[in-house]
């Protein structure tokens, strides 16, 4: 078939790699640079966390972020991407005040999924023997079938996987103004396809009324001081920000944003992403005051050698939900639209993209 696919974010890129496998011939339509740098999946840390997501969330992400987890490797393989998939586990920790909360928050998981009976709750002597430098936490809990895609990798390595392939014509820097079955409509002129893949996000609010933002704040910190290998969740009543460790930093990553950030990443040191806040907003201003004082001092009293860590870059974005956090499939006639993936992006991208697909096009 001859597709489009309109909005080339995280879902966008996914649905190219599935569709190409299948010998399709596919137009990619996105308002802002094939990079892909101001989607939301770059801002992303990527954490494939089905049982640290489950609190705040339906179950049925805990069900579509399992199928996820297998499926990555294959969409890695076919992005170009052979170290962005790292499945060490999460930790999960709490200052001693905040230990109830940490409880209460293993306890929600553990009456919502059977699997979760199975986490494990660690002593500082535990701790020491999986992650050394967080030894000085009192308890933490290991959920060790959790991991993370590196978004960064995926999305400067897809980038080149598409531009590179016979099968693609790239439409960047182009504003879609409407989407009908079969039909494109940009600027004065209207294309035909076989079949309209409607991936937009918040692009797509034209049609979704019920769309809304949702802003997120992360930091890029580097240290050659900090050596934590897995991703690590800190609870606190107000804010519960993650630490995901980048150990490949922008190496390999051939995209002018890094070289026009110089952001390369320092002989010996790591690079951690530092988020996120959870904003009702659709504001994509820098990061703001309030949330530099609560990331950053939560990261340092995580670890207190962040405090000598270097910010090497700050990334806003939104994410787009509906008011029940779900995502939403609409399949039609030569149309299909994927919306809502909220902040679970990298954890449901997959698994709803397969379903979309064997309810729509390939049921076609």
């Amino acid at each position: 078939m001859n597709i489009a696919i309109v909005g080339v974010g995280l879902v966008g890129r996914v649905l190219a790699l599935n569709l190409l496998k299948d010998g399709h011939t596919l137009t990619l339509f996105d308002e802002s640079s094939r990079e892909g740098i101001d989607a939301a999946g770059f801002t992303a840390a990527g954490m494939l966390a089905p049982f640290a997501e489950l609190e705040t969330a339906e179950s049925v992400i805990f069900d579509y972020g399992k199928r996820s987890m297998e499926l990555w490797p294959n969409i890695l393989k076919e992005a170009g991407v052979y170290d962005g998939l790292q499945l060490k586990g999460t930790i999960i920790t709490a200052h001693p005040q905040d230990i109830p909360e940490l409880e209460h928050f293993i306890t929600s998981l553990r009456n919502k999924v059977s699997e979760a009976k199975e986490i494990k709750m660690l002593d500082s002597q535990e701790l020491s023997e999986l992650e050394p430098e967080l030894g000085h936490h009192s308890k933490a809990f290991y959920l060790k079938d959790e991991g993370q895609v590196d978004a960064q990798r995926f999305m400067a390595f897809s980038t080149n996987t598409l531009t590179m392939d016979p099968n693609i014509t790239w439409k960047d820097y182009t504003k879609v103004d409407k989407i009908e079955p079969a039909k494109v409509f940009y600027g004065d002129e209207v294309e035909e396809f076989d079949w309209v893949f409607d991936s937009r996000g918040l692009g797509a609010k034209e049609y979704f009324d019920d769309l809304r933002g949702v802003r997120g704040e992360v930091f890029w910190l580097e240290s050659s001081e900090v050596n934590i290998s897995r991703p690590t969740r800190l609870l606190h009543p107000r804010y519960k920000i993650y630490i995901v460790p980048r150990e490949n930093g922008c190496e390999g990553m051939d995209l002018e944003y890094c070289k026009e950030c110089k952001i390369s990443q320092a002989p010996g040191s790591k690079r951690y992403i530092v988020g996120a806040t959870e904003i009702e907003s659709d504001d994509r201003s820098p990061v703001s005051v309030r949330s530099s004082l609560e990331l950053l001092s939560a990261v340092f009293s995580v670890h207190p050698s962040f405090g000598e860590a270097r910010v090497v870059n700050t990334e806003t974005n939104c994410r787009p939900a509906f008011k029940d956090n779900l995502p939403r499939i609409e399949n039609s006639e030569k149309l299909t639209r994927i919306n809502g993936l909220y902040r679970h992006g990298y954890l449901l991208a997959p698994a709803i993209i397969e379903k979309a697909l064997s309810e729509g096009i390939n049921k076609e």
